[in-house]
């Protein structure tokens, strides 16, 4: 009897599990950026401290997230009308989620940043052999391709909305430029930062789906990379 109520407690925490990942977007993508990390500290020779680090840092930010869900539903459940004090439960248990997505950037960067740098120096090196006028052709490529793509998939206007983001597409290039110019991944991680803000404040709005965005970065990075090599 006592193993029968033991196998139930475990099943349940796997459904809450589950029903978190399966309706929270958050949570799908803290689970999916945890397992990127996991499979990429294979290839790097981590001491057992910046594992336990990365582990519990993983941990905290997935536990954040499937609090923060309880705390919602439990809100939802209690009321369904405006309540300021059910709003101020909501957006503190978000903040706690951010405040652990935070720290799980800051502790990823700290970690992975001085292995990855050499490696990262030299690809730089590599693709930056050209003028630095070639930023503003870029800027220019990308803003005409993306153009053309809203105009082919009929959707969206060429500031707003529509396949691919051109606002992503414009910010990933210009943050990809300054990498490449630079040559210092410091800056270019601020430059990065920058265009992942550009990217929330699309999704944020509504104007962008998440895909768009993605499609978007995606274009203004091939489009730099390539440009950049084409002139080196």
């Amino acid at each position: 009897m006592r193993v029968r109520k033991l196998l139930d407690s475990f099943n349940y925490a796997f459904e809450g599990i589950i029903y978190a990942l399966k309706t929270q977007k958050n949570m799908k993508i803290h689970f999916i950026v945890s397992v990127i990390v996991l499979v990429s500290s294979l290839f790097f020779n981590f001491s057992k401290v910046e594992i336990i680090l990365l582990l519990l840092t993983i941990t905290i930010v997935l536990i954040a997230e499937m609090i923060n869900t309880s705390i919602e539903s439990t809100i939802d459940l209690i009321t369904d009308q405006y309540n300021i004090f059910a709003k101020i439960a909501k957006n503190v248990a978000a903040g706690a989620v951010l405040i652990a997505a935070l720290n799980a950037i800051i502790v990823a960067y700290l970690i992975f940043f001085h292995r990855l740098n050499p490696y990262t120096h030299r690809v730089l090196t590599t693709v930056r052999r050209s003028p630095i006028h070639i930023t503003f052709i870029i800027f220019l490529v990308v803003i005409f391709v993306t153009i053309g793509l809203k105009a082919y998939f009929g959707k969206g206007t060429a500031l707003q909305g529509g396949m691919p983001s051109g606002h992503a597409a414009i910010a990933f290039a210009l943050a990809s430029s300054i990498t490449f110019v630079s040559e210092n991944m410091f800056i270019g991680t601020l430059a990065l930062l920058m265009a992942l803000l550009v990217c929330q404040s699309r999704v944020e709005t509504k104007i962008h789906s998440v895909f768009e965005v993605i499609a978007g970065s995606l274009l203004g990075i091939m489009v730099t990379v390539i440009l950049f090599q084409f002139f080196g």
